[in-house]
Parts: C-alpha cells; structure tokens; sequence
C-alpha cells in the first residue's frame, strides 16, 4: 500500500481516538479555552504521532512478502526477452484508492483556496481606509469576521450592528480565524474521516461561546443578547473560512452555555484518560503488520544470517524506489530474464515467486525462491534479480532501513 495512504489512516485513528475522548470527557465543560487547546493540539498531534512506533526487531517477526510486485511474465517466443502481460498493469486496486484519496485533497484544497480568494477580493472591494469593518450586501448572514476584518450586513440598524461587530471583534482577538484556516487545511488531507468534521464542529462552537463569553462579561443582559441572536436564526454563513454570529446550527447550544454553571478547574484531571487511550492507539499502529505465512518462516541458516544483518520491514514510511519507478522495474525484469533454452525444449513452464531484500544502501540482496518451479528457471530468476540496479533505500522514521519485496516472474510456452 501507498505509504501516503498507510500515514493518513494511521492520522485517522489518532484523530477518531482524540475526538473519542473530547466527545465523553470534555465537550460539556464550560472550559473553553482549554476544550480550545486540546483540539488544536490533537490535530497537530494526529498528524505527527504516525511518524513515531515501535520497532520488533524479533527475528521471527521479519515479514517475508514485503511489496508485492505485479507479475512478470517470459515467453519462449519472444527470443529471450519477456513480455508485460496486461495482468501487470500497474493500476491496482491501491492504485485506485490513492486516485481516489488525491482527488478528495485537490477538490477539498481547491475549496479552501476558492474561500480565501473570494474573502481577499471582498476585501480588497469593500474595505475603507484604515477601517477593520467592511460593509456588505448580497449575503444571507448577519455578519461574519475573518483575516482580521469584521464583515456587516448593511441591511443591519446601527444598535443591532454595533452588538454583533463586538460579537465578532471578540473572534479576531482570540485569532479564531488561524484555527479555522488550520482546520480546513487537516480536512483537505483527512477529508475522507468522519473526526474531522466534528472536530470542526465542536470547534466553531467553542469560538462562539467565547466570543458569547465576552459580550456578556461586557455588561450586555443575556435576555438582550439572547434575543439578538434569534433574530438572525435563519440566516446562514456564505464562506466556510469564517466565523458567523447567525449560525443556526449552534443557536440552541449557545443558548445553553450562556446560563450554564461554571466547569470546575479539577475537571482539567480528567485530561489524563488522554495516556492511556492514545497509548493503545500507538501499540495497534506499531503492530499494523501482517504475520507471516507457515511456509514463508526463514530456515534455521536464514535466522543465523538476520541475526548479524539489519531485520528488514515489510512496509515502511517511505518505501524504496526503483530508478524510474515500478514500471521501469518491471520492464528492467522483463527485457533481463531469459528463457533457459533446455526449460524451452522440455517444455518446463511456470511461476517463480522470489523473496528479495533492498538493504540500507539500496543494493538487492538476500534473494531465495518462495515458490519454485525447475532448477533452471529458478536459477533464471534468481539470476536476473540479483543483477537489478541500486534503488533509493526505503526510509522509517528519516533512518534508511532494509524492505522487504516479492515478485512472480512467470515462464509461459507459445
């Protein structure tokens, strides 16, 4: 698998794990600032922990299939050199999940974009000399904030303007707005994970009740700003990069916390059930491997020789690359291997599967047959493995470390 596509799911498990624990012991309190801190932090935590895991450097835990390569195939009628089947094609199924992935980030990341544009160019309309209020028209919204501008429907009356720009000022001051571009920036790469869109959620939500917080410790009555805010309950926001006073979605919430009784600081101790479920996460990621098979277990001579050299890894952060990539492998393989002329007169055919090792340093070594078919042919394919050119070694966590890979090189009579 893609090793973009295995960080990126790795990245969505911490993230549900986080939200997890957000959800039960935390979205509740009345602790915004830290509710506030724990989100921003379990994002960027999310996308840093699946660079971290622990390696077992146990001998019988090496994985002997490592990168399974498509097939290569050899005929007899093709003087020596092998031809690519369409079985070889390298649009595999994981090919077409990593398609489909890309996709998402350029539709999502292009999204993001579109709102920054659009917000720049209201600015750059609108805007009065040395004012950070921007008069509108045209959208379905009270007033938003964001990029350091406070945005007024023009359609307001000036006491009921004046108490939303202070709604507002109250998000530019906290700088809710960074939070909001960081977020949109995780869901372009995690927009296929659920725990991204409700830590969205929840996040916008604390941006309002501290910037409801605000206003109230200003001296406004709360039956005043309560009603202000029903009046605009049907209005809706026309950017999803900005914070909007009319978000009808967290009217009844807002509400709530308005009049709810203060969290008490020792709830901060519920915090540490972060350890041990973050801890159990890390252990899956680390153990994220496949066992291996009966008949793939390495001869006692094989344990001897892993025991002096570095245990490879069955797939790791950055996999190795051959010069030119796959295909440039495969055609390497295909115009390389030749068909034994006494295989061709006896009319021997089949599939050889090798195990081979791309060290450190990038050289092949390490090769044996897992399933073979004839001396000759196995010698074949022995042979021309061993002859591949140094690859770009495969890297875990920045260290350049040994993979393991797998190929079938098929022998077919025409």
């Amino acid at each position: 698998m893609n090793a973009l596509l295995v960080y990126m799911f790795k990245a969505a498990l911490y993230l549900s794990a986080f939200y997890l624990i957000y959800s039960i012991m935390l979205s509740r309190d009345t602790s915004y600032a830290r509710n506030r801190a724990f989100i921003l932090l379990s994002l960027a935590s999310a996308m840093i922990l699946p660079n971290f895991t622990l390696q077992n450097i146990k001998p019988f835990d090496i994985q002997f299939f490592g990168k399974y390569l498509s097939e290569v195939f050899i005929t007899s009628s093709s003087g020596g050199h092998d031809k690519l089947s369409s079985d070889s094609s390298l649009f595999t199924p994981s090919h077409l999940v990593f398609t489909v992935y890309l996709a998402g980030v350029v539709i999502f990341g292009l999204r993001l974009l579109t709102d920054l544009i659009n917000l720049i160019f209201l600015i750059l309309r609108q805007k009065s000399d040395g004012s950070r209020i921007i008069r509108f028209h045209g959208f379905n919204t009270a007033g938003f904030s964001a990029m350091g501008y406070v945005f007024i429907n023009k359609k307001l009356g000036p006491d009921e303007a004046a108490e939303i720009i202070n709604h507002e000022q109250n998000h530019l001051k906290r700088n809710h707005f960074v939070d909001i571009l960081f977020v949109g920036i995780i869901k372009s790469l995690q927009w296929f994970n659920p725990a991204i869109y409700l830590f969205n959620r929840s996040l916008r939500a604390i941006h309002e009740y501290q910037a409801d917080q605000e206003c109230l410790t200003s001296g406004i009555p709360v039956i005043n700003y309560q009603s202000l805010i029903l009046n605009q309950v049907f209005k809706t926001n026309s950017f999803t990069l900005t914070n909007s006073f009319s978000n009808p979605s967290l009217i009844k919430k807002r509400m709530i916390m308005m009049t709810k009784k203060r969290t008490s600081s020792l709830a901060g101790m519920k915090l540490l059930s972060v350890i041990p479920v973050i801890g159990l996460v890390f252990l899956f990621v680390s153990a994220f491997t496949k066992m291996p098979s009966p008949s793939s277990l390495p001869s006692s001579s094989e344990v001897t020789a892993i025991k002096s050299e570095e245990v490879p890894f069955i797939e790791v952060e950055e996999m190795p690359i051959f010069p030119g990539g796959d295909e440039a492998l495969l055609k390497y393989l295909a115009e390389n291997t030749i068909y034994p002329e006494n295989a061709k007169k006896n009319s021997i055919k089949g599939k050889v599967v090798l195990r081979f090792c791309i060290a450190s340093n990038g050289t092949v070594n390490r090769v044996s047959v897992l399933q073979g078919v004839n001396p000759e042919l196995d010698a074949e394919a022995i042979r021309v493995v061993k002859t591949l050119p140094a690859f770009i070694p495969g890297k875990q966590g920045g260290k350049a470390v040994a993979v393991w890979y797998m190929v079938p090189i098929t022998f077919a009579l025409k």
